[in-house]
């Protein structure tokens, strides 16, 4: 599903990607995670094709998508792609269910078949009610789950998000993560998360872990729940001062 190979990037003279290979599978829920400054949000860039590697070759869906031109990048991205952002991005001047449609109708869907779908959606979301709010009148976990569905509108192969619950609530944020599962299993779509939230990475497929540019190690759920135990014993058996 996401292949990366090879993946360099420098801005001036600072390298912020040294080599990234990495696979992805169909259906995954990958979070990255990694200190401030390690290279994240610029490998979740590259993967989203709103960005291009200095080396290297990213393959999307089978597709290598750094030999698309401008045109072809631009519709790959809307059809195949969908994002959610730390802050929803939603357009104030339009309401909950313009902003979800707001992406189908770039890819040329008829505003009639847009306008369903995203009714579909903000109802599989909890969220037909607020379909007519701006989002100046909705809440802050309502606003995010929006951005989700306009995410979803053109039923993309993959998620990306960059620190989707890091304005949230300890409540929304649970909500939010469960729903990023929920949806996996629902529609089968691949979620790569770049996040600080340590109970999110702990219960994701995998964790790639990022330090200086290059990929630190690879933690699989069940691995992280033996490390977590391991933590715990030696905390207990760890002598009082």
């Amino acid at each position: 599903m996401i292949q990366l190979q090879n993946i360099t990037k420098s801005f001036g003279t600072l390298q912020v990607l040294k080599g990234i290979d990495l696979q992805i599978g169909k259906g995954e829920v990958v979070s990255i995670v990694g200190p401030s400054g390690a290279g994240k949000t610029t490998l979740l860039q590259i993967m989203g094709t709103l960005d291009t590697p200095d080396t290297g070759s990213v393959f999307l869906d089978g597709i290598d998508v750094t030999r698309l031109k401008d045109k072809e990048l631009a519709r790959f991205r809307n059809q195949r792609l969908g994002f959610v952002f730390q802050f929803h991005q939603l357009l104030p001047e339009f309401t909950a269910l313009e902003n979800v449609c707001i992406p189908a109708l770039i890819a040329g869907t008829s505003t009639k078949q847009a306008t369903e779908h995203a009714k579909e959606l903000l109802d599989y979301l909890n969220l037909s009610e607020r379909a007519n709010h701006k989002p100046a009148e909705l809440s802050g976990g309502e606003k995010q789950r929006i951005a989700v569905a306009r995410a979803l509108i053109n039923n993309p192969a993959i998620i990306l998000a960059d620190e989707p619950s890091g304005s949230l609530d300890s409540k929304n944020k649970e909500e939010l993560h469960q729903l990023f599962f929920d949806l996996r299993d629902k529609f089968g779509q691949t979620f790569v998360i770049v996040t600080h939230d340590e109970a999110l990475s702990q219960i994701t497929d995998r964790t790639i872990h990022i330090k200086d540019g290059m990929i630190e190690n690879v933690i699989g759920a069940n691995e992280a729940d033996e490390v977590n135990k391991a933590e715990d014993v030696d905390d207990n058996t760890a002598p009082s001062a």
